[in-house]
């Protein structure tokens, strides 16, 4: 088994949600999972499927000083602010055994592996473990990184949150959206604040060791491969419902 690892490529908003869903819905290579690091064309946010726009617009205009390029995404979660991280997804076709366990434990297997590669890096990174009934959570719900769920990726010490995901399953497989918030692993930033004490991560190695430990989560060699080649207009019609108001306010 290979776990397909594609090239690195920077869009705006719409365009990476839409080509994420495309690599979802146009994979016919069974069992072979795919995944992907990608950046962002400028300030950008992506938020949950299922969340109301009008707190989405509330919670941009508080974080943002300027124009934010928002979309909505296939997946569930929060309001995600992409102007500091490191972003990727994978895609887990049907029948393959990660595909076939429940979200709560396809969730834990991947951080888990994400998390082996930060500590590599010298972050002392873990996944978190199930809350006590009475611990009190900070931070809203509904906004990524202010707030740890269960199985997220946080600081061994402070508990801060530095890696969260949203999934999507559907008769095509399971979509995994994930991302790493860089301050919160010791990079500075925008938003930095000295919280944890983590020295700078060397990106570029832990794409590389990302990439091998979760090949080794899901069984698989990675293997680097070309960019699929997809329907021109099946592209651009999606990166255009992505951006239509209908998508963008439906809820």
């Amino acid at each position: 088994m290979i776990l397909e690892v594609l090239p690195t490529r920077t869009a705006g908003a719409a365009e990476n949600m839409a080509v994420d869903f495309l690599l979802l819905q146009r994979y016919p290579r069974a069992t072979v999972p795919r995944f992907r690091h990608y950046g962002w064309r400028g300030p950008a946010c992506t938020f949950g499927y299922a969340q109301k726009i009008a707190f989405i617009r509330e919670q941009i205009a508080a974080q943002f000083d300027g124009p934010c390029d928002a979309c909505r995404r296939p997946t569930g979660g929060g309001l995600v602010d992409h102007r500091d991280d490191w972003t990727f997804s994978l895609v887990i076709p049907r029948g393959h055994p990660l595909e076939e366990l429940r979200a709560t434990q396809s969730y834990r297997e991947v951080h888990g592996a994400l998390a082996a590669a930060l500590r590599a890096q010298g972050v002392p990174a873990v996944t978190k473990a199930i809350r006590e009934p009475d611990a009190a959570e900070p931070g809203p719900a509904g906004v990524c990184f202010q707030r740890a769920e269960v199985h997220d990726v946080v600081h061994e010490q402070s508990g801060e949150k530095i890696a969260g995901a949203a999934q999507k399953r559907n008769k095509q497989g399971l979509l995994f959206q994930g991302s790493i918030w860089r301050p919160a692993a010791g990079d500075g930033g925008h938003k930095a604040r000295p919280t944890n004490g983590a020295s700078g991560v060397d990106w570029e190695k832990f794409g590389e060791d990302f990439v091998a430990t979760l090949a080794t989560t899901l069984g698989a060699d990675a293997q680097p491969v070309p960019w699929p080649e997809f329907n021109e207009d099946e592209v651009s019609g999606l990166i255009e419902q992505y951006s239509s108001p209908e998508w963008m306010e439906g809820r």
